[in-house]
């Protein structure tokens, strides 16, 4: 096994509020990762970071063993974030015309694609159980298809890493468990290696095969059986007041809180 991402004393902060605190992960090549956490714990911020979106200012992050400021094969990796699915309906693009533009990054735009990108294209509409759909409009989509289609665009470059950030927001209860249920395919017959950002582990904690849990630190990160078990013990109050128990070794950090310290 080989890690994907691995950070190291990751810490962020916008102006004067710190948002990400000594942050340690690193991420083998193969695993489900759900990430949870409260409103605000940072979650949005650490993807940006991996994906290079906002620059590291203190600590590291590598990708596929590289330094993130030198690594180039950003093809290797997809994102899907919530914004996908809040898609203009009267976009005139078939879901093959949408997934096919996911091809641009490696084509050049106006490249003329060869059979080989056709397949592809195809292919990924295949693996997320939309081919009867191909050349309809995106528009007249339910939301879990168009998030769909949104995954299957990131999936024909051939990512080895997917993140996905809350992609079932506006997709209805019957069909998050579908959508899980592709993503955990993605995840066990292709090996792509699969980071979701969720704010609801229990709907899918029988799919993911670890857990992280984030506010601000990052309280927790293991396998599931072993989040299952924290979770039974202490961390039923995990969104509660509660945390401040677990953050009992930082008590240094807690007088920025009165705001006297920034100056």
């Amino acid at each position: 096994m080989k890690p994907i991402i691995e950070i190291e004393h990751l810490s962020y902060r916008y102006e004067k509020e710190e948002v990400l605190e000594h942050i340690n992960l690193t991420i083998q090549e193969g695993a489900f990762l759900g990430i949870v956490g409260p409103n605000g714990s940072g979650k949005s911020t650490l993807i940006k970071l991996v994906l290079g979106l906002l620059k590291t200012q203190k600590g590291k992050i590598r990708l596929f063993g590289q330094e993130i400021n030198r690594f180039k094969d950003w093809y290797k990796i997809g994102f899907v974030s919530q914004k996908a699915n809040s898609f203009n309906t009267g976009f005139p693009a078939t879901v093959y015309e949408v997934v096919s533009s996911g091809l641009t990054k490696k084509l050049g735009l106006f490249k003329f694609m060869k059979k080989e990108d056709h397949i592809k294209v195809v292919k990924a509409i295949d693996s997320v159980g939309l081919l009867a759909f191909k050349d309809q409009n995106i528009g007249e989509l339910s939301g879990g298809q168009q998030q769909r289609v949104f995954i299957a665009r990131a999936l024909v470059s051939d990512p080895k890493l997917l993140i996905l950030d809350e992609p079932t927001v506006g997709v209805d209860a019957q069909n998050v468990q579908s959508f899980y249920e592709m993503l955990d395919e993605l995840n066990k017959q292709l090996g792509i290696t699969l980071l979701l950002v969720t704010h609801d582990i229990g709907a899918i904690s029988d799919k993911v095969t670890h857990v992280a849990c984030l506010n601000k630190h990052l309280h927790f990160h293991g396998r599931t059986e072993e989040f299952e078990e924290l979770k039974r013990n202490e961390m039923s109050e995990f969104y509660g007041h509660d945390i401040q128990i677990l953050t009992h070794n930082h008590e240094h950090h807690h007088h920025h809180h009165h705001g006297g310290a920034g100056q």
